[in-house]
């Protein structure tokens, strides 16, 4: 267990975060039975010990969000659907006064032990905080340590959720101005996609790690088979994102320079998105409409009868109908996403339009209805 939330935050806040700590503790065991909690987790950046430092004139603040992650025995399914919502209510209570999001999954020692590797097991085995709980919690889970066992889907996925925040981002930067928030909110994606563009490439050559440092370390000293013209901006900006997770800082950038820093790593996020996926999926995309408008399957590892039911469950009826139905339901969202945020000429066209608004099952072909559909599917499949 890490002694430390951060690598060099001050007493007063390592002191904030350890009672905001035993805050949740207190909530989530008035929430669920001793008899059904099996352990409390916290995982992320403060989990492993290296939560962001926001230096402030009036001392140093938390930046990330707090990932808990709850352990519980008996059915996950069954649990979710008892716990989650009270959960998700008490991490909103909690936000405030922790100055930062806390946010909660439920998860159960069985199905870690038996499940395969991905990314954020290999995070959360990889460094954790044992809140409450055994600590043999994790015994026989050793296999989720195997950084090289990650498969390259996760590498998509990671990448697929930091470009969704490149999305929001230029949704707002559509806007006349933008709010301090605002400002703080493209920012923050911004940063958090130069990380993701390093570490997928690591996670492709089996050399991803859990610590952000160790990450650029060894992304600088890759060697691949492969010509990468892209490598060295992607060190760079790798770089600049190692930075922003360890300090983080308030931007006062004004808009047009949001815009060109946002159009520079859009760029380097779709060159890097078609190699990735045309190496996962052994068949090569040449522009983003190709890869959208493929039919190849963008989840092969999903299974056909669960697809079914989970298109059933989130796009009730309609999803019978429109051909998807066997789709694991994020290739919606991979598609989507490749023509909203790359393809700029997306919402000139009508048969792109209509093919978004079928995809994705929104209210119109407008941006803001597509936008506003592609975040709803997101929350339950990013």
């Amino acid at each position: 267990m890490n002694a430390r939330f951060t690598l060099d935050g001050s007493d007063a806040l390592e002191g904030h975060l350890a009672q905001t700590c035993q805050a949740v503790l207190g909530g989530v065991q008035a929430l669920i039975p001793s008899s059904s909690l099996d352990a409390l987790v916290l995982g992320g950046g403060y989990g492993r010990g290296q939560g962001g430092v926001l230096r402030s004139a009036t001392g140093d603040r938390p930046y990330n969000d707090l990932e808990f992650y709850v352990f519980t025995r008996g059915n996950v399914l069954l649990n979710e659907h008892r716990y989650r919502s009270p959960l998700q209510k008490l991490g909103d209570q909690l936000s405030p006064a922790a100055g930062l999001h806390v946010e909660f999954k439920i998860y159960s020692r069985d199905k870690l032990r038996t499940g395969a590797v991905s990314m954020f097991t290999y995070d959360l085995l990889s460094g954790h905080r044992l809140i409450l709980g055994n600590r043999d919690l994790l015994r026989g889970c050793e296999h989720h340590l195997r950084a090289d066992q990650i498969p390259l889907h996760e590498a998509t996925r990671l990448l697929f959720n930091r470009c969704s925040g490149l999305l929001l981002a230029k949704d707002l930067l559509r806007q006349q101005t933008l709010t301090a928030a605002q400002t703080d909110f493209v920012a923050r994606n911004l940063a958090k996609a130069q990380l993701a563009l390093g570490d997928a490439v690591l996670a492709v050559h089996g050399q991803y790690h859990w610590d952000c440092r160790e990450r650029h370390a060894r992304l600088k000293k890759l060697a691949s088979a492969e010509i990468l013209p892209w490598l060295p901006e992607v060190r760079q900006l790798h770089a600049t994102g190692v930075e922003f997770k360890l300090h983080p800082r308030v931007t006062s950038a004004a808009k047009p320079a949001l815009q060109e820093q946002h159009c520079e790593v859009s760029k380097l996020a779709c060159q890097l998105w078609l190699w990735l996926e045309s190496h996962r999926l052994k068949h090569p995309f040449a522009t983003v409409r190709d890869y959208a408008l493929s039919p190849l399957s963008k989840c092969p590892e999903s299974s056909r009868w669960r697809n079914a039911l989970l298109n059933l469950r989130t796009f009730k009826l309609p999803a019978v109908f429109d051909g998807r139905i066997f789709s694991y339901p994020r290739e919606r969202l991979l598609n989507a996403l490749s023509l909203l945020l790359w393809d700029n000429e997306t919402l000139t066209e009508v048969a792109l339009r209509q093919y978004l608004q079928k995809n994705l099952q929104a209210d119109s072909a407008a941006w803001p209805d597509l936008l506003r559909a592609y975040q709803t599917i997101w929350q339950n499949y990013g």
